[in-house]
């Protein structure tokens, strides 16, 4: 396993707040202008928000890295609507979870929980069902008929970040496109990527795995 993060490595403390502000949103966040949104969406697009929502659990490997190749390495699971849970390797001392309206990244090595609804996160795309993707996501090309990739920045909230979501064609997933990457963009044009890869889909998901063991005290909140 590729660790980068140990507690007396600073760099690699940085490089991890780095990715985790990219992918909470937790400063407020720019990237190029885009276009409104087309009245309606594009096949591609709908087909892609179709197959995202078929998704009811999921859990999957993820390596999350920088454009530097800096890299973690960890098990996310999902659970719709709005739940999620990234857990990363042993050597770090982080955990992100979402309970459906807020995402807490929790520090257990300086105690520090700290929370922002989903819904201003780069992720409000990937988890709010009250989010309407397919009215500002635009496709962005691929060059494979089998890729889809799908960009989703609302353009009433530009703050709230932008993350692109790649999609390839596979029969044995959820509306017959698997969700394998994304992208999330920070204020200083810094990309973070997630990468999944063995998935597995309608797994039994209880619900005290969004929950967390607050560092600050002892007892275990959502």
């Amino acid at each position: 396993m590729n660790t980068i993060f140990s507690k007396t490595s600073l760099k690699a403390r940085a490089v991890m707040t780095a990715g985790l502000v990219a992918l909470v949103g937790a400063s407020a966040l720019q990237a190029a202008p885009q276009p409104a949104p087309a009245a309606a969406a594009s096949p591609e697009i709908e087909r892609a928000v179709a197959a995202l929502r078929a998704i009811s659990t999921m859990r999957a490997d993820f390596v999350q890295s920088d454009a530097r190749g800096q890299r973690v390495t960890g098990v996310l699971t999902l659970k719709r609507p709005g739940r999620i849970r990234f857990q990363y390797e042993k050597s770090v001392p982080m955990l992100i979870v979402g309970d459906g309206s807020a995402l807490t990244v929790v520090d257990y090595e300086v105690r520090q929980v700290q929370r922002w609804p989903i819904k201003n996160s780069p992720l409000g795309a990937l988890l709010d069902p009250n989010r309407d993707v397919a009215r500002f996501a635009r496709l962005v090309p691929t060059g494979h008929a089998d890729v889809t990739s799908v960009a989703a920045k609302d353009p009433r909230h530009p703050e709230y970040g932008t993350i692109t979501m790649i999609f390839i064609r596979d029969g044995a997933a959820p509306g017959g496109m698997r969700l394998d990457s994304w992208v999330a963009l920070d204020a200083q044009n810094r990309e973070t990527m997630v990468r999944l890869s063995h998935q597995q889909y309608g797994i039994a998901v209880p619900e005290n795995m969004f929950r967390f063991n607050d560092p600050r005290g002892a007892t275990t909140r959502k």
